[in-house]
This record gives C-alpha cells, structure tokens and sequence, in this order.
C-alpha cells in the first residue's frame, strides 16, 4: 500500500525549493559584486603602477638627452639629436610633454595617458634655457637647440 500524502510534504518540497532559489540569488549577485570589482583592485591597479614606473623610465630618458643636448649648446649654432623611446606602454600610445608646470618656473618632462602621469624635473635648465615642446613615443624624436632661438 501507498502511504497517503499529506499537505505538510508538499510545503516542505515547495518550501526546499524557495530556499534554494532564494540562496543561489543571493550568491549570485554577490558573484556579480565581487567581478565588478575585482577588475579595477586586482587588475587595474597594478597595471596602472606599471606604467607609472615605465612612464617615470621615459621622462628620465628624455631629460637625460635634453641636458645632453643642453651641455653640448654652441655659443653660436644649432644643434640637432635624433632618438627613439617606445612606440607604446601596455600597447597604448602616450604622450611626452615638455614645458613649465603651472604656476612654477620649473622646466619638466610630463609622460602621460589618461589618468596616470609621470613629472620628471629638469634640474639646472630653467634658469638659463626654456624647454617646451611635445611629442609621442612613435617614430623617431628630436631634440633641436638653435642660439638664436626658434
């Protein structure tokens, strides 16, 4: 014989039911939390201390070949170099800036992208040589000095 089914067995398989839905819900949308992010704490910022490091790699090396170009200034004369820094970081372009900060007489060598940027200070320059141009890391870049000025 078939043991007779009570209303108490069919709450207690719809009430299993409820709690399993109710349980994978929330887990999944502290699943979704948790992707969200884990992508800007895991990832991005790493990422973003990296190519701080690499821009500051950059800006030093162009203000390097800037003093070069500085120390080896004729009296009377131009003087052109050609060098080459990276085409990309992360495979993004980025772009070199140099000139004053604002507010400051201070010659620097802003490499930048978005929200990460990098100063490097020309020390030395300001007081006898204005620097200010621009450039990106494709091609080949240049560095003139003219004694007359440009």
């Amino acid at each position: 014989m078939r043991p007779h089914s009570t209303d108490r067995d069919t709450e207690d398989g719809v009430s299993n039911l409820i709690e399993y839905v109710i349980i994978s819900g929330v887990l999944l949308a502290l699943l979704i939390v948790m992707m969200l992010t884990i992508n800007t704490t895991i990832m991005e910022g790493p990422a973003d201390h990296l190519r701080y490091a690499a821009f500051t790699d950059i800006g030093n090396g162009v203000s390097t070949r800037i003093v070069d170009v500085y120390m080896l200034a004729p009296a009377n004369g131009t003087i052109t170099t050609q060098f080459d820094i990276p085409d990309d970081v992360a495979q993004k372009d980025y772009f070199v800036e140099i000139g004053s900060t604002v507010g400051s007489s201070d010659q620097v060598v802003e490499v930048s992208r978005d929200t990460v940027k990098s100063s490097i200070s020309l020390a030395g320059i300001s007081a006898s040589k204005g620097v200010r141009g621009n450039t990106t890391g494709r091609g080949i870049n240049r560095i003139s000095y003219n004694s007359e000025g440009y």
